[in-house]
């Protein structure tokens, strides 16, 4: 028999689903931008590994020669992400979700347990509440990497007015570093995330759609096991039931 257990309250999900198109639309605003000054690449000295990113790839995706709609989006964008991140982030103090989020002393042992049972090492699954280790690492992460993501933005988007955190976060060209590296960061998060949900399957799915999974719940007496309650009863009828 089958029951059906509450999973992520309203308000999660709502900061969830919609952080997700927001998010989409800054990295792909934040290309367009690139475009204009597209210095960043792998590899030393004359040899370049990878270029972020090539001139075939921006053509392909009819990137070049839009700077003005990029920025136009991103600007736009970047108030609705920091109003998410904002609200959702008061959330977790005030309700007390954040201690379900939060990592506790054998969070990274238990992150490597999980690890190995995800590339199938390791049979048993390490103990777990609402989120496993390893999810309680990366969403904090991830929480703090929006953070970040905000403060680089706004440091080289205003870097006169917000000279002084311009400098907190060593100049102009380092802040604008810091802001392509958590792009980065959040594109392989997106990544493994979705391949992640994947595995999970529907049920977990579901519950970050509708709020509740259905699990397994216990097994129903069958007519031999009520028959064999039945006769212990009669043997003793001094127990207590």
């Amino acid at each position: 028999m089958k029951k059906i257990v509450k999973k992520h309250p309203l308000a999660i999900r709502w900061f969830h689903w919609l952080n997700f198109p927001v998010l989409a639309v800054m990295i792909w605003s934040g290309m367009l931008i690139y475009w204009a000054n597209d210095v960043y690449k792998l590899g030393w000295g004359d040899k370049t590994v990878l270029k972020f990113f090539p001139d075939s790839f921006n053509k392909a995706l009819n990137i070049p020669f839009r700077l003005a709609e990029g920025m136009n989006l991103h600007f736009v964008f970047m108030w609705v992400f920091a109003l998410n991140g904002l609200l959702y982030f008061l959330y977790l103090v005030f309700s007390g979700e954040w201690k379900l989020l939060a990592p506790g002393k054998k969070s990274w042992k238990e992150a490597w347990q999980v690890l190995l049972h995800d590339l199938r090492i390791r049979k048993e699954m390490p103990p777990k509440k609402k989120y496993n280790a390893a999810q309680r690492i990366a969403y904090t992460a991830v929480l703090i990497m929006g953070f970040l993501m905000l403060l680089t933005g706004l440091a080289i988007y205003k870097p006169a007015q917000l000279y002084w955190l311009c400098a907190m976060l060593g100049g102009y060209e380092w802040a604008r570093a810091e802001h392509f590296i958590i792009t980065i960061l959040f594109v392989l998060f997106f990544v493994i995330h979705i391949i992640q949900v994947v595995l999970a399957g529907w049920n977990n799915f579901r519950g970050m759609v509708t709020g509740f999974e259905v699990v397994p719940g216990e097994k129903e007496p069958s007519a031999k096991d009520a028959a064999t309650v039945n006769q212990s009863s009669d043997h003793h009828p001094n127990q207590a039931i």
